[in-house]
């Protein structure tokens, strides 16, 4: 073994060095990864869609999770910290065995960074298309007003692109929720 090749690290020892770290990881393949810290855009936007969603689906039996709540990924051996999660599945209830993760989100939402938006388009996205659950798959900009819907339809995943104009309204179908542009970038340097 050469010193810079990878430990494997088991998902259980992941999840309990989770527990006390001051940083938090994401684990693909056994392999862990320290997350950097956002920006006050990506922060600011990611509370604009949080609370919109959060009311929207009061007493819907959905629940919408922020950035702390790992998406487990069975089928690449991965848990990810989205900065946004909906499930919907009772499966996702808070049992014993998964306060710290959901399995069955129906929508999930990442705000991008430079230094992560590549990794969120190509191999994210590819280990969330597993996620049979999954309908709907969103990318946010920070440094533009630029919204990206990927949907799930009849064997493939088809791409809906809202920008520019802050009138547009962003149709999140899973759950049945229209926001407008000027909703998600509300209170950030982008917002018209």
């Amino acid at each position: 073994m050469l010193a810079n090749d990878p430990i494997y690290i088991h998902p259980d020892e992941y999840l309990a060095s989770e527990l006390a770290s001051p940083v938090r990881h994401e684990y693909r393949g056994g392999e862990v990864f320290a997350m950097s810290g956002g920006t006050r855009a990506h922060s600011i936007i990611t509370g604009n869609l949080f609370g919109n969603l959060w009311m929207h689906l009061r007493g819907s039996g959905c629940r919408a999770f922020s950035e702390n709540m790992k998406v487990r990924v069975a089928a690449a051996n991965s848990f990810y910290y989205s900065d946004i999660a909906v499930t919907c599945d009772d499966r996702d209830s808070d049992g014993q065995s998964k306060q710290h993760y959901i399995e069955h989100p129906k929508l999930i939402i990442e705000v991008l960074s430079p230094s992560t938006a590549a990794f969120d388009r190509m191999e994210k996205f590819a280990d969330y298309r597993t996620l049979g659950s999954l309908e709907e798959y969103v990318l946010v900009s920070a440094e533009r007003m630029e919204v990206e819907v990927f949907r799930r339809g009849s064997g493939a995943w088809t791409r809906q692109v809202y920008g520019e104009n802050s009138e547009a309204s962003v149709q999140l179908g899973c759950v049945d929720l229209a926001l407008a542009l000027g909703e998600v970038y509300e209170d950030t340097s982008l917002a018209i």
